[in-house]
């Protein structure tokens, strides 16, 4: 029987005030017209709350370009779901801040590109780093709990002390370090991104000494950096194991990366109900448990611990979803990783070009 699933990422629209290079949405991405409507998005929570999800993250692009964001909120607090706010902070006012809280709003999570204005612009071709710190004052002024997330990459962690102390003095109570996960603009741009050893050696040491200092004060979170790992992750717990994400057209998926495989045909929750499509449909039993794995997956003892790696990984470097992750050892593609690492970590005279993540028409 399969279960439940208990989180809903909500993808309200594509649209974004940033241009992150490493932006984990797709390369085709939804333009306004193509985005689901009010009441469709009402639909859409209800019924993810009869499903049995308990939280719903209201996600993009950035959601506050959404004027019913509101109203959502208030739909999921109505279906007794837990709601976070996944923001840049940009157009979060004190105004805005007061009608999401009387909606019901319950966390928020702040992304920073880095420590000051030079090093967002790098990042995300933006220097509204001023405009960020006026969101994380009014996310506490509002008394939510405030979260933040900073993505790392070969740009950026050579100065991971300096972010961390300004997420701190801007009173942030949780810290994700996330490392870059190459995934649509993120692959687009993994020259540019991908760090050597050293970095991440020196940054891991600057992660644990800051997590011992800052212990009772600020949690901080070090998401793995998968290329340099044994192993792949377990990713989301397996295929349509714990969550699912609706994509700005109502395109759903067993996670925010899934919608680049095209060799399956993802449903619509504009066609049918969320309980089908969790349950039934083709592309969400695709891959769930084991019995799919071909070897060397198959007859691995490691099978039930990282459920075969990403299929989005998989697809994505050798554009075939059920083959093992190539970040694993074991895997026959692991030359592909091996090879990208080495690139990372050899001499560079050049810079490699960054591509700016740009909206486009999506034809889908």
């Amino acid at each position: 029987m399969t279960s439940a699933p208990y989180g809903l990422l909500a993808e309200l629209t594509h649209r974004c005030p940033l241009h992150c290079l490493y932006c984990s949405n797709p390369l085709e991405l939804q333009a306004r017209e193509r985005e689901m409507g009010t009441e469709d998005w009402l639909r859409v929570i209800r019924e993810a709350a009869d499903l049995g999800v308990v939280q719903v993250h209201f996600s993009g692009g950035e959601p506050l370009l959404r004027p019913d964001l509101a109203e959502l909120i208030t739909e999921a607090r109505g279906c007794e779901l837990y709601t976070n706010l996944i923001t840049s902070g940009l157009g979060f006012t004190e105004q805005r801040a007061k009608s999401l809280v009387e909606a019901g709003l319950n966390s928020v999570q702040l992304s920073v590109q880095g420590e000051n204005a030079e090093a967002s612009e790098l990042v995300a071709a933006t220097k509204r780093f001023d405009k960020k710190q006026e969101a994380a004052r009014i996310i506490a002024a509002a008394g939510l709990p405030l979260n933040m997330n900073v993505v790392l990459h070969r740009l950026n962690l050579d100065r991971l002390d300096s972010i961390i102390d300004v997420c701190r003095e801007w009173g942030a109570e949780r810290l994700e370090l996330a490392n870059t996960q190459y995934y649509g603009w993120g692959l687009l741009n993994r020259d540019v991104l991908l760090p050597s050893r050293e970095q991440l050696a020196a940054a891991e040491q600057v992660y644990r000494r800051r997590k011992a200092e800052l212990a009772g004060t600020m949690e901080l979170l070090w998401i793995l950096p998968d290329y340099y790992e044994p192993f792949p992750k377990p990713c989301m717990g397996g295929w349509a194991a714990t969550a699912l994400t609706v994509a700005p057209d109502g395109g759903v998926y067993p996670c925010p990366v899934a919608a680049d495989i095209d060799t399956l045909e993802f449903p619509s929750a504009m066609e049918h109900p969320l309980d089908w499509i969790w349950a039934k449909s083709p592309a969400f039993e695709a891959f769930r448990g084991t019995d799919w794995m071909p070897d060397p997956c198959r007859s691995c003892s490691r099978k039930e611990i990282d459920f075969g790696g990403c299929r989005c990984q998989a697809f994505a470097l050798t554009g075939d979803a059920s083959r093992t992750d190539p970040v694993c050892t074991y895997s026959p593609d692991h030359h592909l990783i091996q090879d990208a690492v080495d690139k990372a970590n050899a001499p560079r005279p050049t810079p490699p070009e960054p591509v700016y993540r740009r909206v486009t028409t999506s034809t889908r």
